[in-house]
């Protein structure tokens, strides 16, 4: 599921957080511990004291996400081209069974040039498919007893919406009170308080409207939250009535399948992309907006995330399509709870694996022991064995306090997931207008991690996947104080009880762990 969260709205409706957040520090995930005092993943200390001067190779990273603004004024230049493909021809020049891929692929489009926008949670899509099966009871059959955990699950969690909705909505509508009275004027705290209080429905609003002030919010947050949050996972989401599928066009019944969807990359909302894709790569030689991890890189779109949960058969072909295509690495910022093809999506990881690229996967948002619940897709493969390829990313905070060491809402296994990398408040490129935003998720952790790799493939190029894979673990620096457990106030863990390493990912001292390695 597509994910980016507004984490002040969320800690707050979970009793996690009442105060307003403190401003992270400009550029921070890309600071220095030590250097800089700021949990950072040391960057910039990297470049000046470690590869200044030096010269790397060009690596290319798949993002395998929601789409790309490709036009992103700070991601010139960082964008993957077909060199066998004829843009706008029309035909297949390449022969790789995709029309006209000159800058990816869209896994979720139509030949007529429409896309997904919207889908339904994986949750939704098997309730439909097995309340077909079981219109009547059969505790007999082996898929009964699953088909009732997929009822219980869907019906669960539409109650869980409509009631968050029902506490929201005084909240809602006095945002579009407020939003009138001030007449196009930005909704700042200030204008808010200069509004008269003449009208008592309006004073009402405003107390209201500024509650999103008080939870460390604004209230376009707020809003945005109720309507696409809300709203979108009721109508779309856990509706398992819808289905989009038709859009595509493809053969559903075929999972193996080439050229099916179009070369839009961006499609209809590719904000989630777009500030994944600036994190690894935004140009860090030019004066706008932010520095990306990694210089010598190229990102290559892949459209396959909807806002809803991804599909098994479009994230196993977009596997093979980054593989077939030359990525070194495939950024996965996405997961799900249910995976009904997974066995599909083991073969596309195999087939990674086999020719030696690296897959790094975002854990999750929903501050979930992945010991003990699932979150899809993984390194797991369902006949046994696991991908030694892969690496699976929980996210970190810039906070000094360890109350707030690592992101409350990170997914996190004290076998699962592999090590941490920042992922709150991260400052990053979005779509439309060459614009930039703050965003929190383990989605930001996992492109934090993929931009260190691709430093790393991109100076000492004869290093394998899973070597870089043991680089960045063993380099990723330890801590060992009490800190916050995610989704569990006031509880202290280790870091070590919530990941392998214990640690958070650092590119100076997997850079220099890389150069002893080459050396030897």
């Amino acid at each position: 599921m597509k994910k980016v969260f507004i984490p002040a709205v969320m800690f707050s409706l979970l009793g996690i957080a009442t105060k307003a957040q403190e401003k992270a520090p400009e550029n921070w995930f890309n600071l220095d511990p030590k250097k800089d005092n700021v949990r950072g993943i040391s960057t910039e200390r990297t470049y000046e004291e470690l590869l200044k001067n030096k010269k790397g190779r060009t690596v290319i990273v798949a993002v395998i996400d929601s789409g790309v603004d490709i036009e992103h004024e700070d991601l010139q230049g960082k964008i993957w081209t077909n060199p066998k493909e004829i843009a706008g021809n029309g035909k297949d020049d390449d022969g790789n069974g995709f029309v006209d891929d000159v800058n990816g692929w869209n896994f979720i489009g139509g030949k007529n040039g429409k896309n997904i926008h919207q889908d339904s949670y994986e949750v939704a899509r098997e309730y439909a498919r097995l309340s077909k099966k079981f219109k009547k009871p059969n505790p007999k059959d082996p898929e009964y007893e699953y088909f009732e955990k997929v009822k219980k699950e869907l019906e669960g969690k539409r109650e869980e919406k409509k009631t968050e909705m029902e506490q929201l909505k005084p909240f809602y509508e006095s945002i579009q009170v407020v939003k009138k009275a001030l007449a196009g004027k930005p909704m700042t705290k200030e204008n808010i308080l200069e509004l008269p209080d003449t009208d008592l429905k309006l004073k009402e609003a405003k107390s209201k409207t500024l509650f999103a002030f008080m939870i460390g919010a604004t209230p376009e947050e707020l809003e945005e939250y109720y309507d696409k949050g809300l709203k979108n996972a009721l109508e779309y989401g856990l509706n398992p009535e819808f289905n989009p599928r038709k859009i595509v066009g493809d053969n559903t019944k075929k999972l193996r399948e080439k050229g099916y969807g179009n070369n839009d990359v961006k499609g209809p909302d590719a904000f989630h992309g777009t500030h994944v894709a600036g994190i690894i790569a935004a140009n860090r030689d030019n004066s706008l907006g932010i520095k990306g991890v990694a210089n010598n890189v190229l990102i290559m779109p892949i459209r396959a995330v909807p806002d809803g949960d991804e599909r098994d058969k479009d994230i196993a072909n977009a596997i093979f399509y980054a593989v077939d295509n030359g990525a070194h690495i495939i950024n996965m910022s996405f997961g799900k709870a249910y995976s009904p093809d997974k066995k599909f999506v083991d073969e596309a990881v195999k087939y990674a694996e086999s020719k030696g690229v690296l897959l790094i996967h975002a854990a999750g948002n929903d501050a979930k022991n992945l010991e003990v619940e699932a979150n899809f897709p993984n390194r797991y493969y369902a006949d046994g064995g696991e991908a030694k390829n892969w690496l699976e990313i929980g996210a970190s905070s810039w906070h000094d306090k360890d109350s707030k060491f690592v992101a409350n809402f990170s997914n996190y296994g004290k076998t699962k997931v592999d090590v941490f990398a920042p992922g709150v408040d991260i400052y990053s490129t979005v779509p439309d207008k060459n614009a930039y935003k703050n965003a929190s998720g383990t989605s930001m952790a996992a492109p934090a991690t993929s931009g260190v790799a691709a430093i790393l493939m991109s100076y000492y190029p004869e290093l394998t996947a899973v070597q870089v894979k043991e680089i960045l673990l063993k380099s990723a620096i330890r801590y060992t104080q009490d800190i916050n457990k995610p989704g569990a106030k006031g509880e202290k863990v280790k870091l070590s009880d919530l990941c392998v390493t214990g640690a958070i990912i650092n590119a100076y001292e997997a850079v220099r762990l890389a150069e002893e390695m080459t050396k030897k």
